[in-house]
């Protein structure tokens, strides 16, 4: 009796971790939707998301170089698709738990390029970029609170990529709402520059604020930094109050995942 209860348990556990078929094959398509959405303009189907953002640039519209790091971010995410999907991950407590926001996530980020290179930047795009955004720190919350050590295939395959992801999402979608908002005729004039940095220290905020919460995440402060590093050589050197507000925003959140990052325990979280 005793070793029949021991199988149970064991059959039960098995049951409660294992991860659906739908769950592996949404997040693979969610990745080659992502990537190959951003080809449309190359179909004939719209134009490129560049132009797009060209069209309503403002001064916290980081430099252009700054989305070359779309290169890693999409390699990162085929790294995570073709993981999650391995015959070893089918019970992966940690996979199951965030898959279908990842699929969302992932999804989100195809539909928003879909839309801005079908259509233009506006409020369709703010929305739909702060609702993938959502979903992200959903993902990069279930990180933080894990309670068990991260495998070494889960830190480097998912952890990092999906980190970087909700970062780069974070200032994506603040310029994004500051270009939605010049689509639609508003423009601040002569207080452009001092209303422009407001945002950025906002935005610095509640990044240091995430990072303070995320124990110090390594990987979504670098990349929180690299955007804000691209509006400081763009934007700054248009407007000094600019430039004042991204070098004190890019402190803020240094010095956010430094006080964390001091315990030996938050980094044994990260970096293993």
């Amino acid at each position: 009796m005793h070793a029949y209860g021991k199988g149970w348990n064991r059959m039960t556990q098995t049951l409660q971790t294992y991860r659906s078929t739908a769950q592996r094959a949404a997040i693979v398509l969610a990745v080659f939707f992502q990537i190959g959405s951003t080809f449309l303009p190359n179909l004939g189907f719209g134009e490129p998301i560049g132009d797009r953002s060209d069209d309503v640039r403002t001064l916290i519209t980081p430099a252009g170089w700054a989305f070359a790091i779309w290169g890693p971010l999409f390699f990162g995410s085929i790294v995570f698709a073709i993981y999650q999907a391995l015959p070893k991950q089918h019970h992966n407590a940690l996979l199951k738990r965030i898959g279908w926001f990842a699929a969302a996530a992932l999804a989100g980020n195809g539909v928003w390029a879909t839309w801005t290179t079908l259509n233009e930047i506006s409020a369709p795009s703010a929305v739909i970029i702060a609702a993938t955004l959502v979903c992200f720190l959903i993902v990069l919350r279930v990180f933080v609170r894990w309670a068990d050590r991260f495998t070494t295939g889960e830190r480097w395959c998912a952890v990092l990529p999906l980190s970087a992801l909700a970062a780069w999402l974070t200032a994506a979608t603040i310029v994004n709402i500051s270009a939605s908002l010049k689509y639609h005729g508003v423009d601040a004039g002569d207080a452009a520059a001092s209303i422009t940095a407001a945002i950025i220290v906002v935005g610095g905020v509640i990044a240091a604020f995430a990072i303070l919460r995320s124990e110090g995440n390594p990987w979504y402060t670098l990349v929180f930094l690299w955007a804000l590093l691209a509006i400081y050589l763009k934007g700054g050197q248009e407007a000094q109050p600019v430039a004042l507000a991204a070098f004190g925003s890019g402190l803020l959140v240094m010095l956010a995942a430094l006080a964390r990052l001091r315990n030996p325990a938050n980094r044994a979280h990260w970096f293993g």
